[in-house]
């Protein structure tokens, strides 16, 4: 077999082509001074037993925003070519690389993410509607983001007594907290079909499952929302239930992918939000929703981040660039791979070959 040119990429990405969603940057006032710094180290080592097989991987990079900053981003490869996009309708920056042929498929990225704590100031919302096109596309329904039928009934009914956006968003909030609920049998971060979740009453799930069925609410009652998938990275000060680590700030945190969720309010713009770690708390505290954690985690989870994540991007039903077969992809969350006609299992990383570590410096 002809032994592959092995690549090596180094690239700051404020000094590149790549440019980022103009929504992204709407984040400046909800900064604060509570910063984390953590060293990522993303290994894939993936393998087929066809040698002659033309293998493909889309791998999420971090977005870029005042809360979230990525520097000394370096990739290792054996890869045909490898290269990084953001060419696709959410601007979701990617990493792409291709094998030609079989044996070892190796590729190592690594990068320091800075994060600051998110935060709210209610008084600073208005109850105006008017919102930028960027915003306003977080209306438009999606494949897994009805806003019509059941779920637009139900929002309506949710947000009977709200006067403002705001007050729908709490309302909404408020209803996704009391009635769903965490479902560990759920494979992965859960597919967030909220159509199929409120048209048959299946309120338990996982994280994209109770962020997807918060999202659908809001933009049925004309609340631009969306989902924010992303990783945890090291120790929550609330719970073990969202993120820990070892004493000297060491995270094994494959499979440690974690979907918020975000509203847009007029003076405040986007507004941080995470019902789905509401649910998990009481999972794996053993708690109802009345105890005082449940309720300080719940307080806190409308309005502010705790950054111990790094959020990738906000696409849904949308199509990656290079072109893969299936398309339109449901969320990009995790890697993403191909062997010829063959999709692996992301939810899957032992057989799929990948492994994600986080260091925070203490």
């Amino acid at each position: 077999m002809k032994r592959r040119i092995f690549m090596q990429g180094c690239i700051a990405f404020g000094a590149t082509a790549v440019i980022l969603p103009q929504v992204s940057i709407l984040e400046a006032k909800e900064a604060t001074g509570l910063k984390r710094v953590f060293y990522v180290k993303n290994s894939y080592n993936l393998q087929h037993e066809n040698a002659k097989a033309i293998t493909k991987l889309w791998i999420p990079l971090p977005l870029e925003g005042t809360y979230q900053s990525m520097s000394d981003f370096k990739f290792n490869a054996n890869a045909t070519k490898a290269y990084v996009t953001d060419k696709n309708a959410y601007k979701a920056r990617t990493l792409y690389a291709e094998w030609k042929s079989g044996g070892e498929k190796i590729l190592e990225v690594t990068y320091t993410i800075t994060t600051y704590e998110r935060t709210s100031d209610f008084s600073k919302a208005t109850a105006s509607t008017k919102y930028p096109k960027a915003v306003a596309h977080f209306l438009k329904p999606t494949a897994h983001i009805p806003t019509s039928g059941k779920v637009k009934e139900l929002a309506l009914q949710i947000t009977k007594e709200a006067k403002t956006p705001l007050d729908k968003a709490k309302a909404i909030y408020l209803w996704v907290t009391e009635n769903m609920y965490r479902d560990n049998s759920v494979i992965g971060c859960g597919v967030g079909d909220a159509g199929k979740a409120i048209e048959h009453n299946i309120l338990g799930g996982k994280c994209t499952d109770i962020s997807s069925v918060f999202v659908a609410l809001l933009r049925s009652v004309g609340v631009p929302s969306r989902e924010v998938f992303g990783i945890r990275l090291g120790k929550s000060r609330f719970s073990k239930a969202c993120g820990g680590s070892d004493a000297n700030g060491l995270a094994k945190i494959t499979g440690a992918e974690h979907c918020r969720a975000e509203f847009y309010i007029d003076g405040l713009g986007w507004v941080p939000c995470d019902p789905a770690d509401v649910t998990k708390v009481i999972l794996v505290e053993k708690l109802t929703l009345k105890d005082p954690l449940v309720q300080q985690v719940r307080d806190y989870f409308f309005g502010n981040w705790e950054m111990n994540w790094m959020g990738y991007n906000f696409g849904r039903d949308f199509v990656l660039a290079p072109e893969p077969m299936q398309k339109p992809l449901n969320m990009f969350g995790y890697p993403y791979a191909e062997v010829d006609d063959e999709v692996l299992d992301y939810y899957a990383p032992a057989s799929f070959r990948y492994s994600f570590v986080s260091q925070e410096k203490i």
